[in-house]
């Protein structure tokens, strides 16, 4: 089987590694690019580190990012001048930028999700069901947890389970966000979905979901105890939309939930 040529960017960064040794380990694919928004002089694996440019994703097959929306656009544009696929891990983009990664998707094929998790795709698929299952009558909110070096807050998987509260309850999701606390013991419900964010240690990622009626509480929740499950998760996704036509995919789309 030909071995699909992979493209890592941001590769100095925690998730850009810890792809790096997933995909070594994996006999689908050959990591032929490893990129960095600075000029670093230095070889992984034999590979020198190159800038985001045209020459650097020339010859590969799907373009790995997980870095800051700054660059993941950068990357965008030089991947549907070539027709490259990218599969984006990267989060904290606003609804003007998510709107612009849909324009990009007309012309090659991305794969993007605020988290690459099988059990937290899951997770959102339950909170969907939960919230249209439970109605109005039950208010909601979203708490995560993790480590003090994540600079955005709440994390993009927390923001992805209150797009599932509000998909559920067939809303728009940008009226429904609420107030977004950061590293409080407690935090209330209300009429809109509020979101507590925890940063310390080196928790990798902890996500809970809870509805209340006032007379009961439902917990939705997830923990992970091992970055892999990303990094083999971004790889899933790589291999999946390198057959795929341009288009906008998650990994609902991947794993085929309804």
């Amino acid at each position: 089987m030909k071995k699909i040529k992979l493209a890592i960017t941001g590769c100095m960064g925690r998730m850009g590694q810890q792809i790096i040794k997933s995909a070594k380990s994996n006999r689908n694919f050959t990591v032929t690019v490893l990129t960095e928004n600075r000029l670093i002089n230095k070889k992984i694996n034999g590979i020198n580190i190159s800038l985001n440019n045209e020459k650097a994703f020339k010859k590969v097959d799907v373009i790995i990012d997980f870095t800051i929306p700054k660059c993941t656009f950068e990357v965008l544009k030089i991947a549907s001048k070539l027709k490259k696929k990218v599969v984006i891990g990267t989060t904290g983009f606003t609804k003007k930028e998510e709107n612009l990664i849909k324009k990009y998707s007309k012309k090659i094929s991305i794969l993007k999700a605020g988290n690459m998790s099988l059990g937290i795709n899951l997770l959102m698929y339950l909170t969907e069901i939960t919230s249209a299952s439970l109605g109005n009558n039950y208010l909601s909110k979203v708490f995560e947890v993790h480590h003090r070096h994540k600079k955005d807050h709440p994390s993009g998987t927390a923001l992805m389970l209150g797009k599932g509260i509000a998909i559920g309850k067939n809303k728009n999701f940008y009226n429904l966000i609420g107030k977004k606390y950061l590293n409080k013991k407690s935090f209330p419900y209300g009429k809109k979905i509020n979101f507590n964010s925890i940063r310390k240690g080196e928790i990798i990622g902890e996500h809970e979901v809870k509805f209340s009626s006032g007379k009961e509480i439902i917990t939705l929740n997830h923990e992970a105890f091992d970055r892999a499950l990303y990094s083999e998760g971004a790889l899933t996704a790589a291999k999946w939309l390198n057959s795929k036509k341009p288009g906008l995919y998650s990994m609902r789309s991947l794993l085929n939930f309804k």
